[in-house]
């Protein structure tokens, strides 16, 4: 009997691994079908090696003049950030804006310092600041999760909105902000609804460990004590900017690879034609979205198909899609309406298709990417609809 159950379990462990083998082999397959399709067809129509030149070209501009910038804007965003923990900015915030804050986007009023520190610089700002203990002890564990939402919405607002002013727009940027803030309420609540609705028990429960805490903080108070103002400064910027460093490590996979790809797919041929350069591409998504192109100018306002490369690529890097304004507007595609939309929806989605990753990453939330991506999605196309409505009724 005992020969027969072994004889019997082994059986079926064999059949198991038989069967997870032959899985993995048709999911290999799919995978590689996949890969010839897409990478196939981008090649038939750039040749294999300007397909190969673009690619490196492309992810190496990106590496140097978007990935490196976000880094250096990470490690000033860190160090002003810590310095703000440190002499107890964060804590004045909390007390003057909870009363705004909780009703609107069910944040301590703490949270206000994180969406100002993204509007200056960039999405992963929020994280820098996020994984500093004084200032993620005044969340629950929903709120503070639903920070990677509620800081992208934010990121590089200044720069968008100066950007604007600077091709000579003033009222246009100023109605797309205030669609980015509808869209950032959106995205956030979702976010937080959607936690919930999976981790119903991170309504009670604090960001971090409160026992931790109160004995980092009575160290600290103790070292606050005997240190002078200006090692505190010292300590406080260098421990900051370190900070920056990691999270600016952590999101360069992101932007590389996804920026890639989306502007493959939305550029075209250069004016040699496929020569290698960076940004070039087969420009399918225009096509695609000019097939159905009622839809975005029923939502959008968008008048020429070739717009919706904004938004696409803002997915991957809002100053990459910034950098299609001159052309837009050498062509005459843009207008007043497309200023509001591209403020609201550059402003919203930031870039947030590549970054959101790494940010849940870095704060050990990894699983929970998938929901934070579809709330800010909902987010920024609210964002847009209201800049759209807005331009209506104001332009």
């Amino acid at each position: 009997m005992d020969s027969t159950n072994v004889t019997t379990d082994s059986g079926i462990e064999t059949g198991s691994k038989t069967k997870s083998g032959r899985k993995t082999y048709l999911t290999g397959i799919v995978c590689l079908m996949w890969v010839f399709v897409i990478f196939g067809a981008i090649a038939y129509k750039m040749g294999v090696a300007p397909m190969m030149k673009t690619m490196m070209a492309t992810a190496h501009d990106l590496l140097l003049n978007t990935c490196f910038f976000l880094m250096a804007v990470c490690v000033l965003t860190g160090a002003l950030g810590r310095i703000l923990v440190e002499f107890g900015v964060v804590a004045m915030l909390q007390k003057i804006l909870q009363p705004i804050m909780k009703p609107i986007f069910n944040l301590p009023g703490v949270a206000s310092l994180g969406g100002v520190m993204t509007f200056l610089s960039d999405n992963p700002a929020i994280i820098t600041i996020s994984k500093d203990k004084q200032f993620a002890r005044y969340f629950k564990k929903y709120q503070f999760i639903s920070l990677t939402n509620f800081g992208t919405a934010f990121g590089m607002g200044l720069l968008v909105i100066i950007y604007m002013i600077s091709l000579g727009y003033t009222v246009e940027p100023l109605i797309g902000f205030f669609g980015a803030i509808i869209g950032c309420v959106v995205s956030t609540r979702c976010m937080q609804h959607f936690i919930l609705r999976s981790h119903p028990d991170y309504r009670d429960m604090e960001a971090i460990d409160e026992v931790y805490d109160e004995i980092k903080k009575t160290e600290e108070e103790g070292k606050n004590k005997e240190e002078s103002l200006f090692t505190r400064i010292l300590n406080a910027v260098l421990d900051g900017g370190k900070g920056g460093v990691e999270v600016g490590l952590a999101i360069i996979p992101g932007v590389l690879v996804i920026s890639t790809l989306v502007m493959m797919l939305t550029f075209g041929a250069g004016p040699n034609g496929y020569d290698g350069s960076a940004y070039q591409g087969v420009e399918l998504l225009p096509k695609l979205v000019g097939k159905i192109n009622v839809v975005f100018e029923w939502l959008f306002g968008f008048h020429d198909p070739h717009l919706i490369g904004f938004p696409i690529t803002a997915l991957g890097a809002v100053g990459a899609a910034l950098g299609l304004l001159p052309k837009f507007m050498a062509e005459g595609w843009v207008d007043g309406n497309a200023i509001c939309v591209f403020t609201a929806i550059g402003m919203c989605w930031s870039g947030y298709l590549s970054t959101h990753t790494a940010m849940l990453d870095s704060l050990g939330y990894r699983n929970l990417t998938s929901k934070a991506i579809f709330a800010h999605t909902i987010g920024g196309l609210v964002a847009a609809v209201v800049a759209h409505l807005l331009a209506m009724v104001i332009l």
